[in-house]
């Protein structure tokens, strides 16, 4: 009994990081978003209920909007030998860490509608 109470205990933080998304996923599924779901002629509105509400808005000589999405997610993951940490007590652990941005960029023409869309995306 103690054996099962012991493998669980060690399973769980595998499960509940199989369970949520991760940044690289939330930015690939933000990126299929704007492919997918933002269209040329579509009204602000209907971008801010797929993409939610822009980080900047600026105008251009026009008058007419420009939005900016940024996104930021910094991944840090460790790994360590759990041999090296049961048996010998120590704690040996690789860290590393990468950043990803990821910029979406929403022309409006006068009437508030889509006219173009672009996005850029970084790791480092």
């Amino acid at each position: 009994m103690k054996k099962v109470i012991l493998a669980i205990l060690l399973a769980l933080p595998f499960i509940s990081a199989c369970s949520q998304p991760t940044p690289e996923r939330q930015e690939r599924e933000s990126i299929a978003a704007v492919q997918r779901d933002v269209k040329i002629g579509m009204s602000s509105s209907e971008v801010v209920s797929i993409l939610g509400s822009p980080n900047m808005v600026t105008t251009d000589s026009q008058r007419r909007e420009t939005w900016v999405y940024d996104r930021v997610s910094t991944n840090v993951s460790a790994s360590s030998s759990g041999w090296t940490l049961l048996l010998a007590g120590g704690n040996r652990a690789n860290v590393s860490q990468n950043q990803r941005t990821m910029t979406i960029i929403i022309h409006f023409d006068n009437d508030s509608k889509v006219r173009d869309m672009a996005w850029r995306q970084a790791s480092f």
